[in-house]
């Protein structure tokens, strides 16, 4: 997740930085299964359901942004 930050931050294009962001989101999501698994609670898997349903959002968003300087078609 550090290495992924990392390229948020420092990403030389903004393909980059997307792309950081979309691994980023996937590992949380990744981590909060994980830890709702160890904990026996079924309130990290709804966490995680909200994070990849906005993590999908802000994805299509910054690529149509990116694509046509416009978000709102």
């Amino acid at each position: 997740m550090l290495l992924s930050l990392w390229r948020l931050v420092r990403g030389p294009t903004v393909a980059d930085r997307i792309l950081a962001l979309d691994t980023l989101y996937i590992n949380a999501i990744a981590a909060l299964i994980l830890f709702g698994m160890h904990l026996r609670s079924s309130v990290y898997f709804e966490a995680a359901l909200i994070i990849a349903m906005l993590g999908f959002v802000s994805t299509v968003m910054l690529s149509k942004y990116v694509l046509r300087r416009d978000i709102v078609e």
